[in-house]
């Protein structure tokens, strides 16, 4: 059982930049592979990032790469995702997630944990 709690999410300008913060409980941290997704108004999650259990390995949505960046820290149990040049259309509630074993890592359907999400506002 993993617990997720989510933190860093605001409200801030375009262009702006923001720092996600996911805490995970637990002692088996480093055997999942850790993703955001984000879900906003409207429109059906989707996904933003992914990192392997080690923080070599990462993959990120085409549209978004270059703008956000995966880490994980092991050793504090935590992931982060930072986003810089923010648009309004960035706008959503973003969403930690935890995976024994993802064949797909942008597919949400094998995340077994979910964290209750973050808001982040971009205002132009």
């Amino acid at each position: 059982q993993v617990q997720l709690v989510e933190s860093g999410g605001g409200l801030l300008l375009t262009g702006g930049s923001l720092r996600l913060s996911c805490a995970a409980s637990g002692r088996t941290f480093s055997s999942y592979i850790m993703s955001w997704f984000r879900q906003a108004p409207g429109k059906e999650r989707e996904f933003v990032a992914a990192i392997g259990r080690s923080g070599f390995s990462t993959s990120y949505s085409p549209s978004l790469k270059g703008r956000f960046t995966i880490t994980r820290d092991n050793a504090k149990n935590t992931v982060a995702l930072q986003m810089n040049s923010l648009k309004p259309e960035d706008t959503a509630v973003y969403y930690c997630a935890a995976s024994s074993g993802a064949l797909l890592w942008r597919d949400s359907r094998y995340y077994q944990y979910w964290g209750q999400g973050t808001q982040v506002t971009v205002s132009s």
